[in-house]
């Protein structure tokens, strides 16, 4: 057998198997581009943005865009109210956005992903006095009760993290829950079992790992349902607090001038749009390929 036989017999790799599915779905690879694009905005934004985020200018005051009559092309996507840059503040808003989501995945999948372990491996009393607590939260409208919860805890960035992360825990729950009965009645957990392995070790290093397909996808789809709730809450004057330019305050702080000044309203909106957008793209394409069931169709 030749070195050019003994390569094209080997298996792909992990990676390539991977890519090769997701790369499928040309949704998923144009989310991804801009995904990628928005974060090196928001990780550049000091020297990408032309103008501090926080400066008034009042003599510019609801500037037009540079294409429109009476607009300039130092304040490209034109000013606010108190004649601050938009183009700048969406630039900086990005790094709020970006931060929020990755702030409530992380509770939420932590969180969750315990819960779940504890509920699906143990069963019994103990699974039924969770289910039912994630029952109570899931039958409450979720951006109502992440107002209520905000509400309670007093406005501000952080305590609309806290509200958006424990309202997302559930969909973890469940899932996480779902998966490990699923796992723990195969064969190579019994034999675990068998050998000797402690309760610690079964739940964490045997069977945890082989339920983390869809807790990825449902990740991804939970960053950009944390950026939407986190921006009507700032829209709603729950969330992050003016003069920070978060897209979701500045729609906010926009909406009086909706009918005189479009721009202050549209580009927010279309910063929000974009960037859930691609990241909902982005899942679908994780679902592709890590989904077996996907894989074999």
């Amino acid at each position: 057998m030749t070195v050019v036989e003994t390569k094209a017999s080997a298996p792909p790799s992990g990676l390539s198997e991977f890519w090769f599915y997701f790369s499928r779905n040309k949704g998923a690879v144009i989310g991804l581009v801009v995904f990628l694009a928005i974060l090196l905005l928001a990780v550049f934004a000091p020297l990408v943005a032309p103008h501090s985020p926080s400066i008034q200018n009042r003599e510019l005051l609801l500037l037009p865009p540079a294409w429109q009559e009476g607009g300039t092309w130092g304040h490209v996507l034109g000013t606010d109210a108190v004649g601050r840059d938009i183009l700048s503040r969406l630039i900086y808003g990005a790094r709020f956005s970006l931060f929020i989501g990755l702030v409530v995945v992380t509770l939420s999948v932590i969180s969750g992903v315990l819960i779940g372990l504890v509920a699906g491996y143990f069963r019994g009393r103990v699974d039924t006095f969770i289910m039912r607590i994630m029952d109570i939260i899931l039958a409450f409208p979720s951006l109502l009760l992440a107002l209520v919860l905000v509400a309670v805890l007093g406005p501000g960035l952080l305590n609309a993290m806290i509200a958006i992360s424990l309202v997302n825990q559930p969909h973890f729950v469940r899932l996480t829950r779902a998966a490990v009965m699923t796992e723990k009645s195969k064969d190579y957990v019994v034999g675990s079992q068998v050998a000797g392995a402690g309760t610690l070790r079964l739940m964490f290093l045997t069977i945890l790992p082989n339920c983390l397909a869809p807790l990825i996808v449902q990740a991804t789809l939970a960053f950009s349902a944390a950026i939407l709730d986190a921006a009507a809450l700032g829209f709603l004057g729950m969330g992050a607090q003016p003069p920070t330019p978060e897209w979701g305050t500045m729609l906010a702080e926009a909406r009086e001038f909706i009918q005189r000044a479009w721009w202050v309203v549209t580009f927010p909106g279309l910063a929000i749009l974009v960037t859930v957008l691609a990241i909902n793209l982005m899942g679908d394409g994780l679902r592709d390929a890590l989904d077996p069931k996907l894989k074999r169709s």
